[in-house]
C-alpha cells in the first residue's frame, strides 16, 4: 500500500537535524555558563556588601598588622641587637675569671670577681639582672649558677640555673645536673635524685647520660632504691659500655641487686 506525504513536506536532510541537535546542546550549556556567573556575581556581591559594612574593621587590622610587625623590626633593629651586644662585652672579662678558675687558678676569689665584676665590667649577678631577656643574660644564669655551686652558695645556685634555659641540649643537660648537684650537697637526696633524671633523660648522649646515670644510682643506691639503682646501672652497662662511667659499673650492679 503506497504512502504519500502532505504536500509542501520535505524529509529534513541529516546536516539539518544535527543543526538543530548542536544548537540544543549549545543552548544548554550556556544556559549553565549563565546561572554560574549569576552565582559568582551574587557572591561578589555579597564580599563587595562585606568589606563596605566592615571597612574601618578591615583597615583597623591591616594597620595593626603593618605597625607590629614596623614595630618588631625597629625592636630588634635600634633595641634587642645594641642589647645583645653590649651584654656579651660587659660579659668577656667575667668568662674570662671563670674560665681561669674553673682551670683551678686561685678558683674561690676568681669565681666572686666572675660574680661580682672587675676592670670595671659587670660580673654575671649584674648582667643577668641588666640583661634579662637577651642570649647573653640567659648564659650569665648559667655561669652565675655554676660558680655559686664551686664556691658553696647553692641555695643562689640552684636560683639561677632554674632561670637558665637552652636549646643547647649538653648545655641544657648539664644545667639540670648541677641543680642536682646543689641539691646533694644541700643532703636533699630525692630533689638530687630527680635531677639527675632529667638530666639524663634530657639527650642521649656519651657526655652527659651515663655521667647522671651514674649520679642517679648512686644517690638511688644511698636512699635504699636499689631497685631503681640497678635499672640505671644496667643502663649504663647495656648501652654506654665504652665510656669512663662503665668502669666500675659491675661492682655498683652487684650492690644493687
Amino acid at each position: 500500500m503506497a504512502t504519500y506525504n502532505k504536500r509542501g513536506y520535505k524529509t529534513p536532510k541529516e546536516k539539518e537535524v544535527k543543526d538543530v541537535v548542536e544548537d540544543v546542546i549549545i543552548d544548554e550549556k550556556d544556559s549553565t555558563t549563565a546561572e554560574v556567573f549569576s552565582k559568582l556575581d551574587e557572591t561578589a556581591s555579597k564580599t563587595e556588601d562585606f568589606v563596605a559594612k566592615n571597612q574601618k574593621v578591615i583597615i583597623g587590622f591591616v594597620g595593626a598588622v603593618a605597625l607590629f610587625t614596623v614595630g618588631y623590626l625597629a625592636f630588634q633593629k635600634f633595641i634587642s641587637e645594641p642589647k645583645q651586644n653590649e651584654a656579651a662585652d660587659e660579659m668577656f672579662v667575667a668568662q674570662q675569671n671563670f674560665e681561669k678558675a674553673t682551670n683551678g687558678v686561685a678558683s674561690d676569689s676568681l669565681y666572686k670577681l666572675s660574680l661580682n665584676g672587675s676592670e670595671g665590667k659587670f660580673g654575671f649577678i649584674k648582667i643577668a639582672d641588666e640583661y634579662s631577656g637577651t642570649d647573653a643574660g640567659n648564659l650569665a644564669n648559667y655561669y652565675a649558677g655554676i660558680a655559686f655551686l664551686n664556691t658553696g652558695k647553692y641555695a643562689e645556685a640552684i636560683d639561677y640555673l632554674s632561670k637558665f634555659s637552652s636549646d643547647d641540649m649538653i648545655l641544657s643537660a648539664l644545667a639540670k645536673g648541677a641543680i642536682g648537684d646543689a641539691h646533694s650537697q644541700k643532703n636533699e637526696q630525692e630533689e638530687a635524685l630527680s635531677f639527675y633524671v632529667k638530666a639524663a633523660e634530657s639527650n642521649k648522649n656519651d657526655f652527659t647520660t651515663p655521667r647522671f646515670l651514674l649520679k642517679a644510682g648512686k644517690t638511688a643506691l644511698a636512699l635504699g632504691k636499689k631497685e631503681e639503682a640497678l635499672k640505671f646501672f644496667t643502663d649504663i652497662k647495656d648501652n654506654y659500655d665504652t665510656t669512663p662511667e662503665a668502669a666500675s659499673v659491675d661492682v655498683l650492679i652487684g650492690l644493687a641487686q
